[in-house]
């Protein structure tokens, strides 16, 4: 959960038209995942005003049009199986409460599609929320309930080790092979509820039980397509697109370089053998690994993605399952510094805006990649929870 360092999309080589930049404000922006919350918990910052660092406040929010930004209610898998990932929760959605309170001229907490509505029209940015790993449930039903009205509108249902509700696509271990008995009947907990089912992180045995018991649309709320990453399960394979895209539900692609570009992420790769090998030698906290974190990205300089690359995602859902399951789930304040050039933080929605007129899309079908394909999922999953 590094933060990368304020940089503005003008100072990339992408410069968005005086269309782009009006289609992004016309249309409601929704991003699936924008870490801020735990941004927040690291250092506090005042992002209702313009801030020094980060990739979100108030000023470049309204600057890229983004209106709708689920805030990651992100709790990190080392508190898994602990009451304290519980409390990180509570303490991470007073934050957003925080927000809201100090400028409510600006923000609003939304707990439904119909909010996010009525707040685009008095020209608030709304703060729906969304909770990154399951493991504040506890095993515990309540606790789903006691989230919801709190605000939780979708769970990521694992993060990077398998919790008690089902495996990560991070862990080898695969010990529940896909979902835990509670997992399973947390799914149906949440159509019944009306909570999004999130499968971003979860393994691909995961996914496809829960594909097969949920009842409604599920999300991925901010992942991208394998077919660019081969052997990144953390990313979607098109057979899991398809599973997706017939059980209605949208994929929302993180911008993240090393989620988007097979060079970006063999960089990674390779800088974190070396630097393992160097910390197995000389330890975590000797100056030799220390040079070594300074010396590798000088002489190697980290391959950063662009607008086009993320484009290519969002174009090869559109291609293969077509316009009305997919959508943005940047993971701003998430990824570090690992950000395209050209979508360096909020204000730059309209970059991505223009890279899609480039590519001959209508403004009818950006309108749903921003926004309307995530508010459609939304409003189906409390369209069931309703009848339920």
């Amino acid at each position: 959960m590094a933060l990368s360092g304020c940089v503005t999309a003008s100072d990339g080589e992408y410069h968005a038209s005086q269309k782009a930049t009006e289609i992004s404000q016309k249309y409601i922006l929704v991003d699936g995942h924008i870490d801020v919350p735990y941004r927040l918990q690291q250092k506090w910052e005042d992002v209702t005003l313009a801030t020094d660092s980060g990739d979100f406040d108030y000023p470049r929010a309204k600057a890229g049009g983004l209106n709708a930004p689920f805030m990651s209610i992100y709790i990190p898998a080392s508190l898994d199986d602990s009451p304290k990932s519980t409390e990180l929760a509570h303490k991470l959605i007073d934050y957003v409460e925080a927000i809201v309170g100090r400028a409510p001229d600006k923000f609003a907490i939304a707990k439904s599609p119909d909010d996010v509505k009525k707040q685009f029209e008095q020209g608030l940015i709304s703060l729906p929320m969304g909770m990154e790993n399951g493991s504040p449930l506890q095993g515990d039903m309540d606790n789903l309930k006691t989230f919801y009205d709190r605000g939780i509108r979708y769970i990521t249902l694992a993060h990077s080790l398998a919790n008690h509700i089902s495996d990560s696509s991070y862990d080898l271990r695969k010990k529940w092979k896909g979902l835990s008995p509670f997992g399973k009947e947390l799914v149906g907990e949440m159509n019944n509820i009306g909570i999004m089912i999130d499968i971003s992180h979860v393994s691909d045995d995961a996914f496809y039980q829960v594909i097969e018991l949920s009842k409604a649309p599920v999300i991925a709320s901010h992942s991208s397509l394998r077919r660019f990453t081969p052997g990144f399960e953390r990313n979607m394979t098109d057979e899991m697109l398809v599973a997706l895209a017939e059980n209605g539900g949208v994929v929302m692609i993180n911008f993240g370089s090393t989620f988007v570009d097979q060079v970006s992420r063999g960089w990674r790769i390779t800088m974190g053998e070396k630097r393992k090998a160097v910390e197995e030698e000389f330890g975590a906290d000797s100056p030799q690994l220390a040079a070594f974190d300074e010396e590798y990205s000088t002489n190697n300089p980290f391959p950063y993605a662009n607008v086009d690359t993320v484009v290519e995602h969002v174009d090869h859902v559109v291609n293969l399952v077509g316009i009305d399951h997919v959508g943005i789930g940047s993971d701003y304040d998430g990824v570090g510094d690992s950000l395209p050039i050209g979508l360096k933080d909020v204000s730059a929605y309209p970059n991505l805006v223009q890279g899609l007129l480039d590519k001959g899309y209508s403004e009818t079908d950006i309108a749903k990649i921003l926004g309307t394909n995530l508010l459609r999922v939304w409003s189906e999953v409390e369209e069931y929870a309703a009848k339920h």
